[in-house]
């Protein structure tokens, strides 16, 4: 039977690693997913945009309730508009998917080409630390962000869904990877 100390506190460095089966078998689903999300991508664009639409209700919701069961902490108001602003957000997103969509993949595309300028200038600016890494992702993010908003708006239809399914597919490989690593597979049988 194993012991934990409740006074130290154990890093994620000091975790056990997971079984080298477990590791492969969730790579295989990762990469599995990916390959049906990519499939349609469409369809999983829209589903996105729904999905991210009910969380933002829910969590509007939420803050609305806790703004009432925490009234004397001060910013009552503050917390209810901003309940509703999420609620608002929430509806249309899930009443007009295509739209919605539309904006989401938009923002998206500003979202990456101003974070990828200013990873540029960080590049730039702290070379001799390895800039030239962050460089590299900048430019990555200007291009994500040019072919996004000069497809606009056709990429709206395509580009959430597109992201998610090379998501899923890179973080499969990543767990598979992971698994086949020399010092995970002797860590992880000991």
């Amino acid at each position: 039977m194993t012991t934990y100390d409740s006074s130290s506190r154990m890093g994620v460095g000091s975790l056990p690693a997971p079984p080298f089966w477990i590791c492969v078998l969730l790579g295989l689903v990762m990469i599995g997913a990916g390959i049906l999300v990519l499939g349609d991508i469409m369809l999983v664009t829209l589903i996105s945009t729904v999905f991210i639409g009910w969380v933002a209700i829910i969590a509007g919701a939420f803050e609305v309730i806790h703004a009432f069961w925490t009234k004397g902490w001060g910013g009552f108001v503050w917390q209810v508009l901003l309940g509703i602003l999420y609620m608002a957000f929430g509806i249309v997103l899930v009443g007009q998917p295509v739209a919605s969509a539309l904006i989401l993949t938009y923002i998206l595309g500003m979202v990456l080409l101003i974070s990828g300028f200013v990873r540029i200038l960080l590049g730039i600016s702290h070379w001799r630390q390895a800039g030239w890494i962050m460089l590299l992702s900048g430019i990555f993010g200007v291009l994500a962000g040019l072919v996004i908003l000069t497809g606009f708006p056709m990429t709206g239809l395509w580009v959430l869904g597109f992201v998610l399914g090379v998501d899923l597919i890179s973080h499969g490989i990543g767990w598979l990877a992971y698994a086949w690593l020399p010092t995970t597979r002797t860590a992880s049988s000991a």
